[in-house]
């Protein structure tokens, strides 16, 4: 699926993926702060530390409430904003979808979001924000909610009460009128945002379980997500099963870490799970297995499929890659997305023992 690109500057590149849904992939440089040297800026969007909205929303703070590492990712220059709600929004002639806008901060893409005639629920984890961006839906007959939530702490699993932001899909889905629809349906509303920089793997991992397990926000049908992502996590094969940072002036920019986040490229990646998923042996009930069979191979990346399948099924393993059109020296790296969903298939359908995976029934859990 391609995604409109008009009045994108020329350094942005798109290109496509496939695996647990259709990707449009944007790719784009980091964006600095305008203080910095001309040449170590990118011009698409600006972010910082702790940002507080103070009257042009991108003078940080002078002193960060959390560590230097804890900073969130904000898109603050309009011609991006505009674009990136043209990509989103889709055609004009399009019924319009419900719009989840995670950690919008100082809204100016929720602006050109609901210029573009979006209905939009922001979803912001920062209270110093939301009086900001309960004033942006004046005027506006209704089409911008503002809630206390932090998307990616949906439905977490360290159990006990829930509270905000944190808050669970059930909850949340209930007060905005969405209930559940069939697998097969249309999109029942999109997802924008950006990914956690300190935890963007352990996010990928959570939404592609929640996927593959249709639980949480995927009870509810085949959401669309649109997702900013930094380029290591990107670059990770596996991570094309999900679908996606900023940087900023930070107190202490001697950390190699913090170098590192700060000059990274950064990629959108817009994905809607496919109707047939769950069409053929992978089902909600058996995802499980399937998980295991993900994480062990990603434990030993460098190994070959083939050491890994030795220790995870009885079944010859040297048969299942020719099955799949593997030679038996596959590497784990070389596996795309949906190799891995048609190695599991192969083996889930496979009549030669009756015993097709070894492993304790106590997966751990995702």
């Amino acid at each position: 699926m391609w995604i409109p690109v008009a009045g994108l500057p020329l350094r942005l590149r798109l290109s496509a993926l496939a695996g647990a849904g259709r990707f449009c992939i944007l790719g784009s440089g980091a964006a600095t702060r305008k203080h910095l040297p001309a040449r170590n800026r990118r011009g698409l969007a600006d972010s910082s530390p702790q940002l507080l909205p103070e009257p042009d929303f991108r003078n940080p703070p002078r002193k960060a409430s959390r560590s230097s590492l804890d900073f969130k990712r904000y898109v603050t220059d309009r011609r991006l904003a505009e674009t990136l709600a043209q990509i989103v929004c889709g055609k004009p002639n399009r019924p319009p979808h419900l719009l989840l806008e995670c950690n919008p901060g100082p809204g100016i893409l929720t602006e050109a979001l609901l210029e573009a005639g979006a209905t939009v629920v922001a979803l912001e984890s920062d209270k110093t924000f939301i009086p900001h961006l309960e004033s942006l839906g004046k005027n506006r007959d209704g089409k911008l909610r503002v809630i206390h939530c932090d998307f990616f702490r949906i439905d977490p699993r360290s159990g006990g009460a829930i509270k905000p932001p944190a808050m669970s899909s059930e909850g949340l889905f209930k007060n905005l009128g969405v209930e559940e629809v069939p697998w097969t349906a249309g999109v029942p509303l999109k997802v924008f945002g950006m990914f956690p920089s300190r935890s963007e793997k352990r996010a990928l991992w959570k939404l592609a379980h929640d996927l593959y397990s249709c639980t949480s926000i995927y009870k509810f049908g085949r959401i669309e997500i649109n997702m900013f992502i930094g380029e290591k996590e990107f670059q990770e094969p596996w991570s094309s099963f999900d679908v996606y940072t900023r940087s900023g002036r930070l107190e202490n920019t001697k950390r190699k870490e913090v170098l590192e986040l700060l000059q990274q490229n950064l990629y959108l990646i817009q994905m809607t799970p496919r109707r047939n998923l769950f069409a053929n042996s992978l089902t909600p009930m058996n995802y499980n297995t399937f998980f295991h069979l993900l994480k062990h191979c990603f434990g030993r990346r460098s190994a070959t499929v083939m050491d890994h399948l030795r220790s995870l099924t009885p079944l010859d393993a040297a048969d299942i890659l020719m099955q799949i059109g593997k030679k038996e020296d596959e590497k784990v790296v070389n596996m795309y997305p949906e190799d891995f969903k048609r190695l599991f298939e192969t083996i889930e359908s496979s009549e030669d023992c009756t015993y097709k995976w070894l492993y304790d029934d106590t997966l751990e859990d995702m």
